[in-house]
C-alpha cells in the first residue's frame, strides 16, 4: 500500500510491520460473510451473522489484523505457501479500518435490534463496500482515514 509502508517511516516512529496481504485476506473473507449477510436481509441469521462481523471487527481492533481468526488463518494456512512480502506495512492504519468497520458494523445491530428494518443490511452493504475495495483493489478506505486524520493532527510544538 502506498499510504504509509514501515520501509517508508523513522524506526523509532512505527511499530513492527505486518504482512500487507493480510489484511486484503481478512478483507475478503469479511466480504463473503458481508454478502451473504445481504443476502439473508430480513432474518434472525443476518443479524446474527452481522454480529460475528461485528466481533471480527472489535478483535481487529484490540488486537489488529493479526490477531483476528482471518488473521490466524492467513498466518497459518495462506502465508506458508506465499513468497515472502516485497515490503511490510505499519499495523496502525488497518487497526484504525478495524475499529471504522467495528462502528459501521456495531451501529447497524443496535438500530437492527432497535427495530429499524433497513439498519442492518445498510450497514453490511457500507462494510462491504469497503471490505471488496481494500481486498480486490487494495484500497483501504479506513486506512487512508486514518493517514487524513493523521495529517489533520496538531504537531507537538
Amino acid at each position: 500500500m502506498s499510504h504509509d509502508s514501515v520501509t517508508d517511516r523513522t524506526a523509532t516512529d512505527a511499530p513492527e510491520g505486518i504482512d500487507p496481504r493480510g489484511p486484503r485476506f481478512g478483507a475478503g473473507v469479511t466480504a463473503v460473510l458481508l454478502a451473504v449477510v445481504l443476502l439473508l436481509t430480513g432474518t434472525s441469521a443476518a443479524a446474527w451473522l452481522l454480529l460475528v462481523v461485528a466481533a471480527s471487527f472489535a478483535l481487529g481492533a484490540a488486537l489488529g489484523t493479526q490477531g483476528t481468526w482471518q488473521g490466524t488463518i492467513f498466518r497459518r494456512l495462506v502465508r506458508p505457501r506465499l513468497a515472502p512480502p516485497n515490503d511490510l506495512e505499519d499495523p496502525r492504519p488497518p487497526r484504525f479500518a478495524q475499529l471504522v468497520g467495528l462502528v459501521i458494523t456495531g451501529l447497524g445491530l443496535v438500530l437492527g435490534v432497535a427495530g429499524v428494518d433497513a439498519a442492518i443490511p445498510v450497514a453490511a452493504a457500507l462494510a462491504l463496500v469497503a471490505a471488496v475495495l481494500n481486498a480486490v483493489f487494495d484500497l483501504c478506505l479506513g486506512c487512508e482515514l486514518y493517514v487524513v486524520l493523521r495529517r489533520l493532527r496538531p504537531t507537538a510544538a
